[in-house]
């Protein structure tokens, strides 16, 4: 599912008001999407906005798994801070603990989920922690989309850069990667539909593509839409035995990755 889908994109704007849209994990939302699971037989990811204790909510994607009910959740780790994206006043970074939350693929019937979320597709190092920790596919729910006063010009080089970045992961990695995003126009406040000036666009074109890199399904940027791809997981291992990037890191030269800026 597409990122904090059970409501309109609320972070278009600080209000505490907003936090009541929060609700515990187990709670209303994950069971609704376990009951779904077990009837279905298959794995959910749902994208919910925990609230984790009084003052700590998170932006989290929640895995159900058929008969299993909640199989694992992942927190945002990378929180943006932008104009209509007003997501740090929200929501609290998750914590980083091997084991626990942090980089760490969720195991279900159809493989190891390396999951992250919407800003957290922009980082290299996130899909290659996840890709290292034994991921078999990354997936983003993802909410973004157009400011209006860009140029069309301008709006299609961003939607072409987070469909790059993203094959991008897929090919460094030997993984396939899907992203749902949100589509469609949602004002500021969802009670003031008719008004144009205030809202985004959400530029929608949800995708799968293969350990290549390769589009295997995409929607359309305008539409809402069920994007339906076939992965064949046993394709990772002979794209990586082709392509041998993790074989070939020079993890011995790569300390500084841990600093901020190298001048």
């Amino acid at each position: 599912m597409q990122e904090l889908h059970a409501t309109h994109y609320f972070c278009q704007r600080e209000s505490a008001e907003n936090f009541k849209y929060a609700e515990p994990i187990p709670g209303p939302s994950s069971d609704q999407f376990a009951q779904l699971a077990a009837e279905l037989d298959i794995v959910i990811v749902a994208s919910i906005f925990e609230r984790r204790t009084a003052g700590i909510y998170h932006n989290t994607a929640v895995v159900l798994d058929g008969q299993r009910g909640i199989v694992g959740t992942y927190r945002k780790m990378h929180i943006p801070d932008d104009p209509d994206y007003y997501e740090k006043y929200y929501f609290t970074p998750g914590d980083y603990a091997p084991g626990q939350s942090g980089f760490e693929p969720i195991h279900t019937s159809v493989g190891k989920l390396g999951i992250l979320i919407c800003w957290d597709q922009w980082f290299p190092e996130a899909a290659r922690l996840m890709s290292l920790a034994g991921a078999e596919i990354l997936l983003y729910p993802t909410a973004i989309g157009w400011d209006k006063q860009d140029t069309e010009t301008e709006q299609t080089k961003q939607l072409d850069a987070w469909l790059t970045v993203q094959r991008s992961h897929a090919i460094a990695n030997g993984l396939p990667v899907a992203a749902c995003n949100r589509t469609g126009f949602e004002p500021a406040e969802p009670q003031s539909s008719t008004d144009k000036n205030s809202g985004i666009q959400f530029w929608g074109t949800s995708f799968v593509v293969g350990p290549q890199g390769e589009i295997l399904a995409q929607a359309s940027s305008n539409e809402a839409a069920v994007v339906i791809a076939e992965l064949d997981l046993s394709q990772n291992e002979s794209v990586r035995q082709a392509w041998p990037y993790l074989r070939d890191r020079r993890i011995d030269a790569y300390a500084e990755l841990l600093k901020r800026y190298r001048k």
